[in-house]
């Protein structure tokens, strides 16, 4: 397949394959993202381990994670630092991808999209999963997904790709975007209650 201009490299219409399940989604996140942070040297396997071993622990109480967050306390950042390493990291991830997610720093002003979550209960479900909100949605022709780490966000415009295109037989355009950290701890208490 051809990315087209509603699609970033990657992004799968019409998968065949079975559907794909919030875990199944949640581990190719994890799997990409490491991938991507060895590759471009932002991250160590020591630090990727670490940073594994404890969303393990998070997830195994029930808590969303996001790598990007693990990983920059594994590299010893304190909270008041958080801010700068996950953006060094979003940057990273983001320059593995083609075209590379901008990053879009008034999504924490963006009114969350309460209609959409409402008719696809089940993509608010996995946006809380993947901690990528959507930022905007005008009706299902264009809808904005962001999060600081561009993997998840992609996965989830996918996933909004194709549960529209079933729905109604359309091809939204997406836009995918990175945000910074306080944004996104911002928007992720607000849309799914963390």
């Amino acid at each position: 397949m051809q990315p087209s201009s509603t699609t970033f490299q990657g992004v799968r219409e019409g998968d065949e394959r079975r559907p794909r399940t919030s875990q199944d989604l949640l581990v190719e996140c994890a799997k990409r993202t490491a991938e991507a942070l060895r590759a471009t040297g932002a991250a160590t396997d020591a630090q990727i381990t670490s940073a594994f071993n404890h969303a393990n622990k998070a997830l195994s109480e029930d808590r969303p994670v996001e790598l990007l967050e693990f990983i920059a306390r594994a590299q010893g950042y304190e909270e008041e630092f958080m801010g700068s390493a996950i953006v060094s990291l979003s940057e990273a991830v983001a320059s593995t991808l083609s075209p590379s997610p901008p990053l879009i720093p008034f999504a924490g002003k963006l009114i969350a999209p309460s209609a959409f979550y409402e008719s696809f209960d089940s993509l608010h479900k996995l946006a809380r999963v993947l901690l990528a909100p959507v930022i905007y949605a005008e009706d299902t022709d264009a809808i904005g997904v962001a999060s600081i780490n561009p993997i998840a966000a992609l996965l989830m415009a996918e996933e909004i790709l194709n549960a529209v295109d079933r729905r109604f037989d359309i091809k939204p355009f997406l836009t995918v975007a990175r945000m910074d950290y306080e944004s996104w701890t911002f928007l992720t208490r607000k849309h799914f209650g963390l």
